[in-house]
């Protein structure tokens, strides 16, 4: 029984993961694809108002989206990769246990 319920939570936890690491990098996907049709976009209107495009390109409004954008990828990479490498499965287990244990004393009391 308690074979089945580790196996269980192994899978749900891996599936978990999975599904995190597919949002981030649909996210991370879209982060290009997006930037690069802005970029063009600000580069062609600024083009259009007498910018060589040497300016344009250089133009900081070319690459706000990339910076602001890629601040808050980050931090999603880092939720999805980071945090998990440094809180190791052991540390998950362990934690488990003490959340179950520290349940069933709260369900002795009542």
């Amino acid at each position: 029984m308690d074979q089945n319920f580790r196996e269980e939570q192994n899978y749900l936890r891996a599936k978990k993961r999975v599904k995190a690491m597919k949002a981030f990098y649909i996210h991370f996907a879209v982060y290009i694809l997006v930037n690069i049709f802005l970029s063009g976009l600000i580069v062609f209107g600024l083009m259009k108002s007498g910018y060589t495009f040497e300016q344009a390109f250089s133009n900081f409004g070319v690459y706000s989206t990339w910076l602001f954008w890629g601040i808050g990828m980050f931090f999603h990479w880092l939720g999805v990769f980071g945090f998990k490498s440094l809180m190791s499965s052991d540390w998950e287990e362990r934690k488990i246990k003490q959340l179950m244990k520290e349940d069933e004393e709260r369900t002795k009391n009542f």
